[in-house]
C-alpha cells in the first residue's frame, strides 16, 4: 500500500495548557529549589522561615487593626496644665526662647519654664495627680513628664528660685515624682505633701515634708523624711542637715467653710483664734481674698492665739496662721480656712451653674464653667481651687480610669444654695 502524499504547506501542531497546569509546575519548581535550599543550609532556611512569617503577621496585623504601638514599652511624652493663675505668670517654651503670658490653654511639657511675679500664684498639675503650687517670686523647670505602656508615670521639676508647694496623688507602683532642689533630688511617695524652698542668693537650701513620706538624694547621701521632718544645706556643704520642724497651729474660728452675717452694716467685725503652741513667743496671721495667698490684706504679729480684725468687707476671705519660737524661728503655713460674710438681710438666690463642654486631654478631663459670685465650686468632691471675680472657674480632673466615668459639679454658697449637674464621660 502506498504511504499518503502530504500536501506541501506550512503545519502547526498545538497541546492545550491550562493556568492550574501553569501553577503546579511553578510550585512543584520552587518546592524542588526549597529542598535543595534546606539540604544545603538547614539553619539559613529556618531563620528565613521565621523571618517571613514574622513580617507576615504584622502585615496582617496591620491591616486588620491589631498591630501593636511602634513605642510599645518606650516612655512617651505628656503634658501638665495650669489649673489656677493669679497675678503675673509667665511661661518659657523649652523649644522658644520668648516669655508668654501663662494661660490655662498652654500645655507645659518637658523643658518648659513656669516664673511667677512678686504678686503671682501658679497651679501645675501633671497627668499623675501630682501638683505644684508655684508660689511668688518663683522659677521652675519641667525636667521630666512622661509614661510607659505600663501606666508607669515619671514626673521631674527642679526649683531654681522660690518656693513650692507640691503633693502626690496615688500613682501605680513603680511610678516617680520628683523635685530637683540646688543638686539634691526628693522623691516623694504617693498621698504625701511636702515644701521646697531655694534662695541661690543666700544660698539657703530646705525640703521639708509636711505629710507622707520621702527620701533626699545629693552627693551619693540618702536622707529618708517622714511628717515635719525636713533637710536643709548650703552649696559648699558636704553632707544634709535633717532635723524636726515644728508644726504649725490649727485654726479654730472662723471655721472652714463658715458664713459669717451682718446685721446690715457694710463690714464686720471678725475674731480669729487658734490652737497655742507650747514653744510659740508670737504668731502671724495672714487674711487673703485667694487661697494662695498672692496678695494678702492683713498680714500682722501677734503675741496671743487670737485676735480680733475690724472692717471686713463682704464677701469670701482666706487665713492661715504661723508661730514664732523664742529664736525667731517660723513654722511652715497652717491649713487654710476659707469664711464668708454676708449681709444677713440678703435673700437667698437661686444658684446658677452653667458649665462649658468639657475638653479632654487623654484621661484628664476640663472643666470650665460660670456659677454665682462669691460660690464655692466642687468636680467629684474636689473643690476648685480658684473661683474668679465674676463667677467663673477652671478645672482639670485627676486622671480618670478606662470606661465609663460620672462627672458631679456641685456649686454652693454659703447661705445653703446649691446646683448639682451630672455628665458621663467615656476614656478609651
Amino acid at each position: 500500500m502506498s504511504e499518503p502524499i502530504r500536501k506541501p504547506g506550512i503545519h502547526i501542531a498545538w497541546t492545550t495548557v491550562t493556568y492550574r497546569s501553569v501553577a503546579l509546575l511553578i510550585m512543584a519548581g520552587a518546592a524542588i529549589f526549597f529542598i535543595a535550599v534546606r539540604l544545603t543550609f538547614p539553619q539559613f532556611t529556618e531563620n528565613s522561615l521565621k523571618a517571613v512569617g514574622s513580617v507576615a503577621n504584622r502585615a496582617f496585623e496591620k491591616v486588620a487593626g491589631m498591630a501593636p504601638a511602634s513605642s510599645a514599652g518606650l516612655s512617651t511624652a505628656q503634658q501638665a496644665h495650669f489649673t489656677a493663675l493669679d497675678g503675673t505668670v509667665r511661661v518659657k517654651k523649652g523649644n522658644g526662647n520668648s516669655w508668654i503670658s501663662a494661660d490655662y490653654n498652654v500645655p507645659l511639657e518637658k523643658g518648659d519654664v513656669v516664673q511667677t511675679g512678686s504678686e503671682g500664684m501658679a497651679k501645675v498639675v501633671f497627668n499623675d495627680g501630682t501638683s505644684y503650687t508655684v508660689k511668688q517670686d518663683s522659677l521652675i523647670v519641667i525636667e521630666e513628664n512622661s509614661a510607659n505602656d505600663q501606666q508607669q508615670t515619671k514626673v521631674a521639676v527642679a526649683v531654681s528660685t522660690g518656693t513650692v508647694d507640691l503633693s502626690t496623688a496615688t500613682y501605680s507602683q513603680g511610678s516617680k515624682s520628683q523635685v530637683i532642689v540646688a543638686g539634691a533630688t526628693a522623691s516623694l511617695a504617693p498621698e504625701s505633701m511636702a515644701q521646697v524652698h531655694n534662695d541661690p542668693n543666700k544660698d539657703q537650701h530646705e525640703i521639708l515634708m509636711k505629710k507622707g513620706t520621702g527620701e533626699v538624694t545629693r552627693n551619693g547621701e540618702t536622707v529618708q523624711l517622714a511628717n515635719w521632718e525636713k533637710v536643709s544645706f548650703q552649696a559648699a556643704q558636704p553632707h544634709l542637715e535633717k532635723e524636726k520642724a515644728t508644726g504649725p497651729p490649727t485654726p479654730i474660728s472662723p471655721a472652714n467653710m463658715a458664713p459669717i452675717f451682718t446685721s446690715g452694716e457694710s463690714t464686720k467685725d471678725v475674731e480669729f483664734s487658734w490652737t497655742p503652741m507650747a514653744n510659740a513667743v508670737a504668731y502671724r496671721l495672714r487674711i487673703s481674698r485667694n487661697p494662695y495667698f498672692s496678695s494678702t490684706l492683713v498680714d500682722k504679729r501677734v503675741n496671743t492665739a487670737d485676735v480680733t480684725v475690724t472692717s471686713l468687707g463682704e464677701g469670701a476671705y482666706y487665713w492661715d496662721v504661723q508661730s514664732y519660737d523664742a529664736a525667731g524661728a517660723e513654722s511652715i503655713e497652717s491649713e487654710k480656712n476659707r469664711f464668708t460674710i454676708i449681709p444677713k438681710s440678703r435673700q437667698k438666690d437661686v444658684i446658677d451653674l452653667e458649665l462649658d463642654p468639657f475638653i479632654q486631654h487623654g484621661h484628664v478631663i476640663e472643666v470650665t464653667g460660670k456659677t454665682q459670685v462669691g460660690a464655692r465650686v466642687m468636680v467629684n468632691g474636689r473643690e476648685v481651687p480658684m473661683v474668679s471675680t465674676d463667677g467663673s472657674f477652671h478645672y482639670f480632673t485627676p486622671p480618670l480610669p478606662q470606661g465609663e466615668n460620672v462627672i458631679t459639679i456641685t456649686a454652693q454658697t454659703a447661705q445653703g444654695g446649691v446646683n448639682t449637674q451630672q455628665k458621663k464621660v467615656i476614656i478609651e
